[in-house]
């Protein structure tokens, strides 16, 4: 009778892993994802510090781009598709999963609703909030279902984030929010629920059922694109 000989978990582990990149040959098993903000630094901010969380042998499958255009929303579905054409055409990349990401804002009904339906239509995401991406950071601490200006955004956020700070640290502290912060991913994940913003998220989307976005106010796609990079994070 033969002799079983007990392989170690992680030799096997690479023995799989390495008969399943010869099944698949030398094709590049890469994929690559497009963030294209409306915004020129609260956005990219944002993603810029959820890419930094990302561990690196997670980067050795997938990288993430963040591009900040400072323009419309009638024009940010077009610049996200000439920046796919560019980098397939320049450096034969090409982007498995495309965002774009803009806000409601004061922009006319016509360009905000035409953004999405051209998005929809060039297989590209939408992660757009109505009216402001601040809805997103709100729903961290708070269930909204009212429209909010942006000033109300504000003060929202300093009066949640200031109480969220004194019952988890006991420091009574003044913060006060910057919107171009780079420390605002790295907040809300110390002091606000990313989780129960989801969940909100999804429930504010619920309460509206036609396809006049611009009228879903308030209501937020960002929980999509978050939840896309968290499922990317996690499958390692």
């Amino acid at each position: 009778m033969a002799r079983k000989i007990k392989i170690d978990n992680a030799i096997l582990k690479r023995r799989a892993y390495k008969r399943g990149k010869k099944e698949v040959g030398k094709k590049n098993q890469r994929e690559y994802i497009l963030i294209v903000c409306e915004g020129v630094k609260t956005e990219p901010n944002y993603f810029e510090a959820i890419k930094q969380t990302f561990p690196r042998r997670v980067f050795e499958t997938f990288s993430i781009e963040v591009e900040g255009t400072g323009t419309s929303t009638l024009k940010i579905v077009d610049i996200a598709i000439e920046l796919r054409n560019k980098a397939k055409k320049l450096h034969n990349r090409v982007y498995d999963y495309v965002w774009t990401v803009f806000d409601r804002d004061s922009f006319p009904v016509v360009d905000f609703n035409n953004s999405i339906f051209k998005a929809e239509n060039s297989n590209i995401k939408c992660a757009w909030s109505n009216e402001a991406f601040e809805l997103w950071y709100v729903l961290h601490f708070q269930f909204r279902n009212t429209p909010m200006s942006r000033d109300s955004y504000k003060k929202c956020i300093e009066a949640e984030m200031n109480k969220s700070i004194l019952k988890k640290t006991g420091k009574d502290v003044a913060y006060r929010y910057r919107k171009n912060s780079e420390e605002m991913y790295s907040l809300l994940q110390k002091f606000g629920d990313e989780k129960q913003a989801i969940k909100w998220a999804k429930k504010l989307e619920k309460q509206f059922a036609n396809t006049n976005y611009s009228s879903h106010n308030p209501c937020t796609k960002v929980y999509e694109l978050i939840e896309k990079l968290n499922s990317i994070r996690d499958d390692d």
